[in-house]
């Protein structure tokens, strides 16, 4: 299997270390936004399945991109991954319809395990 996948960061490091830790087949299938306003974009125009989504970003940030996916009804998985882990933020974005909300650096055994414990594995 190897879904459609966005990652969404404003730093390109942070992007890059997501998608170096990817299952290996989904590495054909990936996209980037460094902006919230460039992932809505994305996710409007593609059958993005699986988003990788930084909470702060300039302009729409991923408290935004969360209240997007759900105006614009779309169906995806959406992994938080922040530096913001303060438990009233976690409830929010859970809220929102967040699959996971794994801490900024993300390690590459929790995000395959949540990855599998939703059956994207």
């Amino acid at each position: 299997m190897s879904p459609s996948v966005l990652i969404c960061d404003d730093s390109n490091m942070a992007r890059k270390q997501v998608l170096r830790i990817l299952p290996e087949q989904w590495k054909t299938s990936v996209q980037t936004a460094s902006n919230g306003a460039e992932a809505l974009t994305i996710l409007r125009d593609n059958n993005i399945e699986v988003l990788f989504l930084d909470l702060t970003m300039p302009g729409i940030d991923g408290i935004g991109v969360l209240q997007g996916i759900q105006k614009l009804k779309l169906n995806c998985s959406v992994f938080v991954i922040s530096a913001d882990i303060q438990p009233a933020m976690q409830a929010k974005v859970k809220a929102l319809g967040a699959k996971e909300f794994m801490r900024k650096p993300v390690n590459a055994d929790i995000l395959l395990n949540h990855l599998q414990q939703h059956g994207l594995l």
